[in-house]
Order: structure tokens, then C-alpha cells, then sequence
């Protein structure tokens, strides 16, 4: 059992706010281990909407759900839509009795009918699978290679692991997407995955895709928007700056977890990891979701020039921009697209991501930050430097 503080004092501070609390991501990143450290399942509170006896339950729901007092957790919601509307009526009453902590998968959806019923009553928490904060720094290669859900991350051996991925890709693509309304087959969503998997890190080009797939670019755009939208795929959209410079308008495309990236490669180990083409890119990700789950921002963007200027990571914070360039390499240098960023966006701090141990600072905005020293800190990848070039 890894313990996950921070998600946990999380959902504490949000159901202290707010009176629903939804808490969406892919299945089996640990939705309902959270919920149930919580509040047993045992307990008259607990609706699993994959259990029949709940689903009787809930056929009256004002019935079942009114008299209920303290926190009450509704698992899977996404399949019982038309228990929104009913959530409302019981949150509005004065004084309410109960707290509600809603999960479920199918997150654009979800986003849209909570959104639309409970406006201004609800607090949404957006959840992966593990972190390196959370497995520890000890475990970094493992949880690259693997991936952040926990059935993978934790299995008995690699082979186990790239079995449970495969399994989760089919489930998810034939049962799953099909279950939240999706009307796509599976095998061209699996098409669209595995080019998204050989675009991983790249500026989306949606023409090429379409071409590739021999379908219309709306028809792509579609697919990759129900891909995003049960967050297995990332969109990282471009940020634009006050320029004279053309730049880049496409969001670049990463698939969000290391490890089904690696599935849907066929990657399987980590020498065939370390000797594929796609390595720099499977480890730019990986380390992108990493600094996005643990450092604190309002936003995130990339930012590129069509003259070659890139930073892969912009993150807005408290009304400043900050910089992450993730390098595969031992002795990360200042490259001229940071000097370019540092000049054209104004960056605070750009920090570059590298594999090795020690922190060190190249120049007074720039720092090379090892992505393992992010493990258990969250919120220090732009920690202040002293004179002397040391994080304080």
C-alpha cells in the first residue's frame, strides 16, 4: 500500500469548501482506494454504481440519499447522470447534513453534467496515478518504465506488468469508452492511440493523422478529444505571447501515462526502453507529468517559434510564467531556445529537468533540477538561489 498524502489532504480541504467534491481520471489510477481510506465501503453511505445492491438502492434517490448524514461517496457516478439534479436539491438544503464525494472516469462528460447542475456548489480534483513523490526517488526508472497505475506499477514482475497495460488499453477501448457514449469502434480508437503513442512530445498535426487513418481531420480531432477526455491523452496547448515572432498554434500531444505510452509501443523492458527511438520523448513526458502533479500552477502550456524557440513546459503561477525544459542528458547547458524564452516571455525561472542528482545553478534564472530531487518537495522546482548559487 503506497500511502498518498497529499492527494488525501487534498480531497479533506476540498470537502471542507465545498459541498460536492468530484474527483475524476482514468480508470484504475485509484479513484476508489482513496475514497475507501475515507469511508469504509461497508458503511450506508458507500454507493458503488458497478454493484447492483447500490444501483437498487439508488432507484428513489432522494429516498436513499436524503435521510444520509455526514460524508457520502458515489463511486462511478458517470453511470447515473440523472442523479446531478438530485445532488443540488439535497446540498441546497439549509443546514445540509451531508458532504458528497463523487468518482468517476469519463471526465468531459462528467466536468459538463456537474458543471451544469452544480454550479457553485462543487470542487473538482483531477488525479493520475502514482508520482515519484508518492513512490519515492528510490523507485524512478520503475515507475517510468511502468507507469503511475497502481496494478502496473505494482506487479510481480515486467512481464505481469505489460499484461495488466494491455488489458487496460483493450478494457478500456471495448467496454469502457463504449459504456460513456462513445460510438467509435475500438480498433480505431486503438489506431488513433498508437499514432498518438509515435507523436508522443510532437506538435499535433491533424491533417497527417487523418491521412494516416484514412479518416476526415474532424473525425481525428473527435477521436482525440475522447482520448483527452478520459485522460490518457494529453493536449498541451500552446501559450502565445505579444510577439513579432510566428508562433506555434497546435497543441502538442503526449499520451499521459509513461507506461501505456511504453504498451503501446511494445516496450516491455527497460533495455528496449533505453534503445528505442522514442526514449528522449517517453522521458520528456514522463518528467512533464511528474513537475505538473506536483508543482503548483493555475496553468500549464508549451511555447514555441516556427524560428525554432522552444521551452516544453510554461507554467503560469500567481501572475508570473515559469520555465521547465526536461533534458535527457547528464550535464544539462543553456541552450538558445532558453535563452530566446527568458528574453520573449519574460520567465521568472526556468528549471532544466535532468536525470542526474545534483541541483546546480547555470546562470541567475536558470537552474538544472534533478527530477528525482522533485520526490517528496513539491512546490521547490523554482525554490530562491542565494548569491552563491544554492537553493535556499
Amino acid at each position: 500500500m503506497i500511502p498518498r498524502v497529499h492527494i488525501l489532504d487534498s480531497i479533506r480541504t476540498a470537502l471542507g469548501r465545498a459541498p460536492v467534491v468530484v474527483i475524476t481520471g482514468p480508470r484504475q489510477c485509484g479513484k476508489t482506494t482513496l475514497a475507501r481510506e475515507l469511508l469504509s465501503s461497508d458503511s450506508v453511505n458507500y454507493f458503488d454504481l458497478e454493484d447492483p445492491t447500490s444501483l437498487a438502492r439508488l432507484e428513489e434517490p432522494m429516498t436513499a440519499l436524503g435521510p444520509l448524514e455526514g460524508l457520502v461517496v458515489i463511486d462511478e457516478v458517470q453511470r447515473r447522470p440523472d442523479l446531478f439534479p438530485v445532488l443540488r436539491v439535497l446540498v441546497d438544503r439549509q443546514p445540509s447534513p451531508a458532504r458528497f464525494l463523487i468518482l468517476g472516469s469519463a471526465s468531459g462528460e462528467l466536468e459538463r453534467q456537474s458543471s451544469e447542475s452544480l454550479a457553485g456548489r462543487v470542487e473538482r480534483l483531477d488525479i493520475a496515478g502514482f508520482t515519484l513523490d508518492e513512490v519515492g526517488a528510490s523507485h524512478l526508472e520503475t515507475l517510468w518504465l511502468r507507469g503511475g497505475l497502481p496494478r502496473a506499477f505494482l506487479a510481480s514482475s515486467e512481464v505481469d506488468s505489460m499484461a495488466w497495460r494491455d488489458q487496460f488499453i483493450q478494457t478500456l477501448l471495448e467496454r469502457d469508452l463504449p459504456q460513456w457514449g462513445v460510438r467509435v469502434s475500438a480498433t480505431a480508437l486503438r489506431r488513433l492511440w498508437t499514432v498518438i503513442a509515435h507523436y508522443h512530445g510532437q506538435t499535433w498535426n491533424a491533417a497527417e493523422a487523418a491521412r494516416a487513418l484514412d479518416v476526415s481531420q474532424p473525425t481525428v480531432r473527435g477521436y482525440l478529444d475522447m482520448l483527452t477526455d478520459a485522460r490518457v491523452v494529453r493536449q498541451l496547448q500552446p501559450h502565445f505571447a505579444n510577439l513579432k515572432k510566428r508562433q506555434v498554434k497546435s497543441p502538442k500531444v503526449y499520451v499521459r501515462d509513461s507506461g501505456l505510452l511504453h504498451g503501446l509501443l511494445g516496450i516491455g523492458e527497460p533495455k528496449a526502453l533505453l534503445e528505442h527511438p522514442k526514449v528522449g520523448a517517453s522521458w520528456e513526458g514522463f518528467a512533464i507529468e511528474q513537475v505538473i502533479a506536483t508543482e503548483p500552477h493555475d496553468d500549464a502550456a508549451f511555447w514555441a517559434t516556427h524560428q525554432g524557440a522552444e521551452i516544453d513546459l510554461v507554467l503560469y503561477r500567481d501572475g508570473a510564467l515559469f520555465g521547465v525544459e526536461c533534458k535527457r542528458t547528464d550535464a544539462p547547458k543553456i541552450t538558445p531556445s532558453i535563452r530566446v524564452a527568458l528574453e520573449d516571455l519574460g520567465l521568472e525561472r526556468i528549471a532544466v529537468v535532468y536525470p542526474g542528482t545534483k541541483r546546480y545553478r547555470l546562470s541567475d534564472r536558470v537552474e538544472a533540477v534533478p527530477l528525482q530531487g522533485i520526490a517528496g518537495r513539491p512546490g521547490e522546482l523554482f525554490g530562491p538561489i542565494d548569491p552563491s548559487g544554492r537553493t535556499r
